[in-house]
């Protein structure tokens, strides 16, 4: 098949890499040019490609043309702009997947479309999502755009926090003071496993649905990084338990039962 990743960052480049070793045709888009070398030099076809909320950068009718599956995987970036209108960049790339006839698209939404509260709720697929905050909102927003348009099949998939050998929270979290609801539970997700989904999901032909990507494992927030910490040889980080936590269980078990997929990376 010939299949287009929009956005080759961290868990889009090695998706590439797995693709091609199954003998894909791979495109992938990346924002700066020093890392077309790298693309080029793992199969993946490279394209400097950018999108704005005033149009888009760069040859993306070319990267789009007949292809059989386009992965959507750019990040919102409204932690850093939250001024950002996500949902308008995308609506500037809708027109173009319609004009390539690509029958899937498969668009990498997040956890963080639920919201947390002080219940810690189990949320499904079916659950109601966070309509009080921006970020919540324009996710939300971005994928009912691919959900509702008639012109393809659109999948949306819920990473929880991701993590890998070379990528972890507790890395950014070591040493820190008062960090806010010790005991959430912890929601995370290895990227080996989220490669695995979304080729599941590449396979699955015929979806319009939402799918949530959680590690089935659970623990509280202050327990987990702390172990963690403490295997890593890392400063622990100290914990606000004077507030009230707040948080959320992301159930996964829609796809583990629709699709048989199974988790192969524990979180520890």
């Amino acid at each position: 098949m010939k299949i287009a990743i929009l956005g080759c960052g961290w868990l889009g480049f090695d998706l590439g890499k797995v693709l091609y070793s199954k003998h894909h045709e791979v495109r992938g888009s990346v924002t700066r040019m020093e890392k077309m070398t790298e693309l080029r030099a793992e199969g993946i076809i490279p394209y400097s490609l950018k999108l704005y909320e005033k149009g888009i950068q760069g040859d993306m009718r070319s990267f789009l043309s007949r292809t059989d599956v386009i992965v959507v995987d750019v990040p919102p970036g409204l932690r850093k702009n939250p001024e950002g209108n996500f949902v308008k960049k995308i609506k500037n790339l809708i027109p173009y997947i319609e004009n390539s006839n690509c029958p899937k698209v498969i668009f990498v939404s997040s956890t963080s479309v639920y919201k947390d509260k002080k219940s810690f709720p189990v949320y499904t697929e079916e659950s109601e999502t966070d309509t009080s905050s921006n970020t919540a909102a324009q996710l939300r927003k971005t994928e009912l755009l691919f959900l509702d348009n008639k012109n393809f099949n659109a999948s949306v998939v819920r990473f929880g926090g991701l993590i890998g050998k070379d990528r972890h929270p507790v890395t950014y979290l070591s040493g820190r003071d008062a960090v806010k609801s010790p005991d959430a539970p912890i929601n995370l997700v290895h990227r080996e496993d989220c490669i695995d989904a979304v080729l599941k999901l590449i396979d699955f032909k015929k979806d319009n649905s939402v799918w949530n990507l959680v590690a089935p494992e659970h623990p509280k927030k202050k327990e987990y990084y702390t172990q963690i910490a403490e295997k890593r040889g890392l400063e622990i980080p100290n914990f606000d338990t004077e507030n009230v936590s707040k948080g959320k269980e992301v159930s996964s078990a829609k796809i583990q039962k629709e699709l048989d997929f199974k988790f192969s990376r524990s979180i520890y």
